[in-house]
């Protein structure tokens, strides 16, 4: 289905979302960029957004700048939690299953890209697979229960950086010790996002949960804070430069994808959707392309197993 005949010829755009009062979306990474502007869009349709951020001084900006545009009645909070730490997903997910009664979609928007040098993560995680896939699966996982129960959905936010890489997982060094690579080791953290929701949609399937949707997108070239906040000087600079050219649209355009995939119905599983413009970095947003190795199903499996043992979390689905 291409996106003319799906959402008319300039795509998906927030006019099609009708009020949202009493529904609520969790969004990771949210008190900046395509996250934030995702949050906004959807309290302007009278959601209740609850935000899972690892800066508590900038959530607190964040909210303060959202209810100065929107009103002091727009629902929006945070929640502390850095997916780089095992631990603060679990403390981040009790205080959700105690405070948030429902969610009609959990936004799996954080990451962290072309970190110049490797680094672990408190769990010993390489820090992009750690905070990008492994932060995500674990708290997917815990927050699960609570999703199925509201009929709602998971949406990965990946990148167009998945098929970029060495388009497998390389379970034999997960860490990168031997080839750390800026932008190889982040496409496989983005590769793992994916293979993580594809598999999900499968054992769904199998277990006839057909209520719980998830879907993959990607906000493909945006104006946000993810390259300066992680990358190298000479990463920085080059996203700069490009960030000036048509081929780089602004966060707002780049946060379509995920609230499409949070709020649409009628939309296929098993796709990518973002821009369809061109090189599918910027444009009318839709079902973009979707590469085989993405859904390599002895793979999925297989990165399935090694993030439960990794995270410590069985699924029970």
């Amino acid at each position: 289905m291409t996106t003319e005949k799906q959402f008319g010829p300039k795509g998906w755009t927030p006019e099609r979302l009708g009020n949202l009062k009493g529904k609520t979306y969790l969004i990771t990474g949210a008190n900046s960029g395509a996250g934030f502007q995702a949050a906004r869009t959807l309290l302007r349709k009278d959601a209740r957004v609850v935000m899972l951020n690892r800066s508590a001084e900038k959530s607190q900006a964040a909210i303060a700048e959202l209810k100065k545009e929107l009103g002091a009645g727009a629902e929006v909070s945070f929640i502390l939690m850095d997916l780089a730490s095992l631990a603060s997903v679990r403390e981040a997910a009790a205080v959700v299953r105690k405070t948030v009664p429902r969610i009609d979609a959990l936004i799996c928007n954080a990451a962290i890209a072309q970190v110049p040098t490797q680094k672990l993560t408190v769990d010993g995680f390489e820090s992009m697979l750690g905070t990008n896939h492994y932060g995500h699966f674990l708290l997917c996982g815990l927050l699960f229960p609570r999703i199925e129960e509201s009929k709602g959905r998971i949406v990965v936010v990946s990148s167009l950086g998945y098929n970029m890489g060495i388009k497998t997982i390389q379970f034999d060094d997960m860490n990168w010790d031997r080839n750390y690579h800026q932008n190889k080791t982040y496409s496989q953290s983005k590769l793992a996002q994916m293979m993580f929701a594809y598999e999900l949609q499968d054992r769904l399937a199998a277990a006839g949960k057909t209520d719980v949707k998830v879907y993959v997108c990607h906000p493909g070239s945006s104006r946000t804070s993810l390259i300066s906040t992680s990358g190298n000087l000479a990463t920085r600079i080059m996203f700069g430069l490009m960030s000036l050219s048509p081929m780089v649209q602004s966060a707002e355009k780049g946060s379509w994808p995920e609230v499409m995939c949070a709020t649409e119905e009628g939309l296929e599983q098993r796709a990518l959707y973002g821009p369809t413009g061109r090189m599918e970095f910027v444009g009318p947003v839709g079902k973009g392309t979707l590469y085989p190795h993405a859904y390599d199903k002895p793979v999925m499996e297989r990165l399935w197993d090694v993030s439960e043992k990794a995270v410590g979390f069985e699924w029970k689905l």
